[in-house]
């Protein structure tokens, strides 16, 4: 299925820290537009051993689009709570740093007598005085890749839903053009038909001026190859069957499967380039302003392709 290139995606796992203590985490999958597949990271240390299997997943599932992936956790509240009359749940004391960290106490009093003596709060806060679980690496990778994979399925699902209504989208307004050129293609006929008539006229009479000495059927059989050739610069018969062979060649993509978005990318340069030629080559002020509404279709058009993967 034609899947966009923005959306998102979530997913969530626990991590045993030991002593009953278990962490939450969270990853994210968040995916804007981009021409390449450009992949990004932000992961806390813990989680960081994952980046290599969720770089892979994201390569072989997605071709296009700036994806990134998020991870944090926190301690579960809960879990905590129960796990409170565990001592090792609570945290082990570092003996060596608590006697450094004395020592350095007491030589900064020695120094500053006036000094107030550290709390118990900012002893236990402080760095490598208090040992917390944090679990096992392996623990960490493993539920990082399985959310990660969940989130990617997520995120991927959302592009799959926001693809599917873009695609309706650029079927209606092919639908549009289909209307137009519809209706002013058998219109051009009896357009360009006037524009000769009207050519051979004003021809007539600046030749007339001029060429006083050649009979009137020599003048108009010069008139009329000139005007033949003329007719021929603005026919619009190739142009109209081509505009309808690239819709038709939207149409045939956007009911595939798989990654349209450069394929439409280069089908709508083709439409805008006969869409300009049917407005340098218009001889009414109706085909002038059809070749406008669709120029101004296919740029609408090209602002949703760039949408889809």
């Amino acid at each position: 299925m034609i899947s966009s290139m923005t959306g998102y995606g979530s997913a969530s796992r626990q991590v045993s820290l030991g002593g009953g203590v278990v962490a939450d985490l969270q990853v994210e999958c968040r995916a804007v537009n981009s021409r390449f597949l450009d992949l990004g990271f932000r992961l806390p240390e813990e989680c960081r051993g994952a980046e290599p299997a969720l770089r892979e997943m994201a390569t072989q599932n997605l071709s296009r689009g700036k994806v990134e992936f998020r991870a944090a956790w926190r301690v579960n509240s809960a879990a905590a709570d129960q796990a409170k009359t565990n001592a090792h749940a609570l945290g082990a004391i570092n003996k060596e740093r608590l006697d450094a960290l004395y020592t350095l106490q007491e030589k900064a009093q020695v120094t500053f007598p006036k000094a107030s003596e550290l709390s118990i709060a900012e002893i236990l806060r402080w760095p490598g005085v208090v040992s917390e679980p944090r679990g096992e690496e392996d623990s960490w990778v493993a539920a990082t890749v399985e959310a990660g994979r969940a989130a990617l399925e997520s995120l991927m699902a959302s592009r799959r839903a926001e693809g599917k209504a873009l695609v309706q989208v650029l079927l209606n307004i092919t639908a549009k053009m289909r209307d137009i050129v519809r209706v002013i293609e058998p219109k051009v006929p009896a357009y360009v038909q006037q524009y000769q008539d009207k050519l051979t006229e004003r021809l007539a009479e600046a030749l007339a001026a001029q060429e006083q000495a050649k009979s009137g059927a020599e003048l108009m059989e010069r008139i009329r190859q000139e005007v033949v050739l003329y007719a021929v610069r603005i026919d619009v018969a190739e142009e109209f069957a081509r505009l309808k062979t690239h819709l038709q060649a939207v149409d045939v993509a956007l009911s595939g499967k798989g990654p349209v978005g450069k394929r439409l990318d280069f089908l709508m340069q083709e439409l805008n380039r006969e869409a300009n030629t049917l407005s340098s080559k218009s001889v009414s002020e109706e085909c002038t302003q059809a070749a406008l509404e669709l120029k101004l279709l296919i740029e609408q058009m090209r602002e949703q392709v760039q949408n889809l993967e």
